[in-house]
């Protein structure tokens, strides 16, 4: 007798919300089928999919499997157990404690830090001060913080950069809360990880344009690779801030609160009017519900659609789209000093990387096997040439 698979269901505190967690072996079927439920998404860091947790969201789940495996709810109904789902997010901290991360919550705020910068700050430095809360914050030393480097970070797998995130944080607590025996000279941040950015071919983004039958879907893709925007400058993007005449975008507060200017393609301006005059935005380049902004996971979820129907099957994401926009600016020669000011970075070494990903240099090398493939065919005194396949 066939044995249906299992789904255990579980409650999951995941991008300040509460979400109901699915969990299972892989299955190309169940995989297929929950990639069709609506609201559904992939979470990379709790390795599992997950919805929003309501009750019409707990029905939807029970009638897209109801015969194709059997669901172990569980957790989504027993108090006790559900609790373990989300202990990550749960932490124990005095009314001192509080009232030193609420100082310091303010402190990064008078430092005129963003509001994402402020708060992944707050919150790392929140999990320390729990992982230490029985002890008072001047008894701290170095050492406290490499065991807590190392029983929370290591142990938990977490990212280099979430790390390093969270040592910049702690040497800014330091200088706000200077009691504690912490050296800021000697937090040492681990070494950046080296990796290459992901970058598509100019086929393949004509090939993803193609695909995005969706005029609103279509103009949001080609406007992040024509202009190399960030999603969030997308998102913020008023149409004031669109020349048409002057073939430029003017992008404001960007990261590191600069302004930049950026070029508006030719090709997209006719696109651009289609999806003006369909649409019709009120205020930014591209709303949602009630005339407010879009969601970035909205631009997420439909660009991974577009991917899967153009056969593209590496990881890309809207950012994806402005890696290859340098890149392929650098392919045609432009200069790295305008690049640099195009994407809007600080520092040149930034935009440096695209150096390592650019082919237009590296396809003019030739491989020494293909050297050595030449000069044996040349001294060859048969007729017969040699094949490197035969």
């Amino acid at each position: 007798m066939h044995t249906l698979p299992i789904i255990t269901l579980k409650k999951v505190y995941h991008r300040k919300c509460s979400q109901i967690g699915l969990h299972f072996t892989y299955n190309s079927i169940l995989k297929s089928i929950v990639k069709t439920i609506p609201g559904m998404s992939w979470s990379t860091t709790l390795k599992l999919w997950y919805l929003k947790n309501t009750p019409d969201n707990l029905k939807l789940i029970f009638f897209h499997f109801k015969t194709h495996a059997q669901i172990d709810s569980s957790a989504i109904f027993n108090p006790k157990s559900a609790l373990r789902g989300i202990e990550k997010s749960v932490r124990i901290l005095s009314e001192a404690h509080k009232t030193v991360l609420n100082g310091f919550f303010k402190y990064l705020k008078g430092k005129r830090y963003s509001e994402s910068t402020v708060a992944t700050y707050t919150f790392l430095i929140a999990d320390f001060v729990s992982f230490y809360d029985a002890r008072a914050l001047e008894s701290l030393n170095n050492r406290d913080v490499e065991l807590f480097i190392e029983s929370f970070y290591i142990k938990k797998s977490y990212a280099i950069s979430t790390q390093r995130q969270f040592v910049s944080a702690l040497k800014l607590f330091v200088a706000y809360y200077p009691d504690m025996n912490i050296d800021d000279l000697k937090l040492a941040r681990p070494k950046r990880s080296k990796i290459l950015p992901t970058v598509l071919s100019q086929s393949q983004v004509i090939d993803l344009l193609k695909v995005s039958k969706n005029l609103k879907h279509r103009a949001i893709l080609a406007l992040i690779y024509s202009a190399g925007l960030r999603i969030s400058e997308l998102i913020d993007l008023e149409l004031k801030c669109i020349y048409v005449d002057r073939k430029q975008l003017v992008i404001k507060n960007a990261k590191g609160r600069k302004d930049r200017y950026v070029v508006l393609a030719d090709s997209f301006i006719p696109l651009l009017q289609n999806y003006f005059m369909t649409y019709r935005p009120k205020r930014y380049f591209v709303e949602g519900p009630n005339d407010g902004k879009y969601s970035a996971s909205s631009v997420r979820k439909f660009l991974a659609r577009c991917c899967k129907d153009a056969h593209i099957y590496s990881t890309v994401t809207p950012h994806t789209l402005r890696h290859s926009y340098a890149t392929h600016l650098l392919e045609q020669g432009i200069n790295l000093r305008y690049i640099q000011e195009l994407l809007g970075h600080s520092r040149p070494e930034t935009t440096m990387i695209y150096t390592h990903v650019a082919r237009k240099d590296i396809l003019d090398i030739k491989s020494p096997l293909d050297s050595a493939v030449l000069i044996h065919v040349n001294n060859q005194k048969e007729e017969q040439k040699f094949h490197l396949s035969g």
